[in-house]
């Protein structure tokens, strides 16, 4: 594992993400894309097993971005691991796309379910990893969520049931970048409420820097997969790479101008 080979990957999604929402020519969640990018950077380029060329293979890990309007970081993704083509990615918000604001799933195009409607992600990765388990197969399931998203009821009531059935196939992430849609997380859901919330239903958490590819790392190395399923609470920041971007739930959903994307771009080239 290399993780200048990461950064260089999370730098190319990145810029991946300004690019496809810039010539969309319209409004994008791109705040919410950013953020999580090195977490799919290190699951793309690390963690996940996948086949480029065999989509539908029956071993490969199972990833679900519950949160889905973080999108942008997910495609963007997809294209630089080699999944989609470049006329897919050059497609996003296009007529008769498939690549929308929330994914659609098809299996064709590496994408695992169809998400939008926030709180649904986590009980249908259980009930992918109950089904492996049942099959006696080996892939894991990852789901990927936003600290917004853990409001929502469906997700406390899928995660008793991961924590009954002690599923450890099962990895769950949030992305807490701290924002929701109409502003700052409140306190029952913040950071460190949420780390207390889940391991009171069952779940090993582990705390992490979301942004931080080596803290990634190290946190991904010490998941057991022994006694039941996991939670990884990643602190991470609303438009990261993007100064103007950054903690500025204004750029939640947006639309990036010639001035802005210039601008965007160069603020990632000081990152390098």
């Amino acid at each position: 594992m290399n993780i200048d080979s990461l950064s260089d990957l999370a730098l190319r999604i990145r810029t991946r993400v300004l690019k496809m929402s810039y010539e969309s020519g319209q409004s994008t969640h791109l705040g919410g894309g950013l953020s999580l990018v090195d977490l799919l950077a290190y699951l793309y380029g690390h963690e996940l097993k996948y086949r480029v060329n065999q989509t539908d293979w029956v071993d490969r890990d199972r990833f679900i971005l519950s949160k889905g309007h973080g999108v942008l970081g997910f495609f963007a993704t997809l294209r630089e691991v080699g999944l989609i083509s470049e006329e897919d990615a050059s497609s996003f918000m296009q007529n008769e796309s498939e690549f929308i604001a929330h994914p659609i799933m098809n299996l064709d195009n590496a994408i695992e379910s169809s998400n939008g409607s926030l709180g649904h992600g986590l009980s249908l990765g259980i009930g992918l990893a109950w089904a492996a388990k049942f099959k006696g197969l080996n892939h894991r399931v990852f789901v990927l969520m936003g600290d917004g998203e853990c409001n929502e009821g469906s997700v406390w009531e899928a995660a008793m049931n991961a924590s009954e059935l002690k599923m450890n196939n099962l990895v769950a992430i949030v992305d807490a970048n701290g924002f929701q849609s109409d502003g700052p997380i409140l306190q029952a859901s913040n950071y460190e409420n949420l780390n207390s919330k889940w391991t009171s239903f069952g779940w090993s958490v582990l705390k992490v820097d979301g942004n931080s590819l080596e803290k990634i790392n190290e946190t991904f190395s010490a998941i057991s997969y022994l006694d039941g399923p996991t939670l990884i609470l990643a602190r991470t920041i609303k438009g990261k790479g993007v100064d103007f971007m950054e903690n500025n739930n204004q750029w939640h959903h947006s639309r990036l101008t010639k001035n802005h994307y210039e601008s965007a771009l160069s603020s990632l080239e000081q990152t390098k």
